[in-house]
């Protein structure tokens, strides 16, 4: 059977309508990853100092990530997740209570907002696809990168496949660095040094994350 290179191998028109701009959340939207972090943490009984002493952050920091001063990014959670003994899931959009989840494009979920770690920069915005399935171990995003200059690179347990929808993203594992445009996707161990940007100023991709 002859190939006809004509025919492209995944119908992109598919996502023309599912990303759109992702907004900010409403007042408090972006605050409630401190928050649950602030929490669960409490409930583990694990004091600022020790969190600090088991992930490497400082205490300033974790204070400013738990009264929602700085919005973390999804590596930080990861590793903050693994710390006290968490899905990541949990912390980013919830604990669930449901064997299954069915998203609809226009149901947006658990708008949150993520900065640099500086700070000055928004990083990006995401909303979970599935924040309603308990005990998940994975977490599937749709994620609306910024071009910044702040580079900070995550290194954390886990694994994460990503599908660039719109723009071009710039991914850097370990010392390789790849542009990605709509249609092309990067798997990794989240073990690897790794960063990830829009190249262009923005960029919107599925994420998936695996602990």
């Amino acid at each position: 059977m002859e190939k006809n290179d004509k025919i492209p191998h995944i119908n992109l028109d598919y996502f023309e309508d599912l990303t759109g701009n992702i907004k900010n959340g409403e007042k408090g939207d972006v605050d409630e990853v401190g928050n649950r972090i602030k929490q669960l943490r409490e409930e583990r009984g694990i004091s600022i100092e020790a969190l600090s002493d088991l992930t490497g952050f400082e205490i300033s920091r974790l204070k400013d990530i738990e009264n929602g001063q700085e919005k973390p990014q999804l590596g930080t959670v990861m590793k903050l997740s693994k710390a006290l003994d968490a899905a990541v899931g949990h912390l980013v959009s919830g604990k669930g209570n449901r064997l299954y989840s069915i998203t609809r494009k226009n149901e947006r979920k658990q708008i949150s907002r993520s900065t640099s770690k500086t700070g000055s920069q928004n990083a990006y915005s995401y909303m979970s696809l599935a924040p309603e399935v308990q005990g998940r171990h994975m977490e599937a995003l749709i994620v609306q990168l910024e071009k910044i200059d702040d580079k900070e690179i995550s290194i954390h347990s886990g694994e994460e496949f990503v599908f660039v929808l719109d723009g071009v993203v710039n991914l850097t594992i370990g010392k390789d660095t790849y542009d990605l445009e709509p249609g092309d996707s990067g798997y990794y161990l989240s073990t690897t040094p790794h960063f990830i940007t829009a190249k262009t100023d923005k960029a919107t991709i599925l994420a998936v994350l695996y602990e």
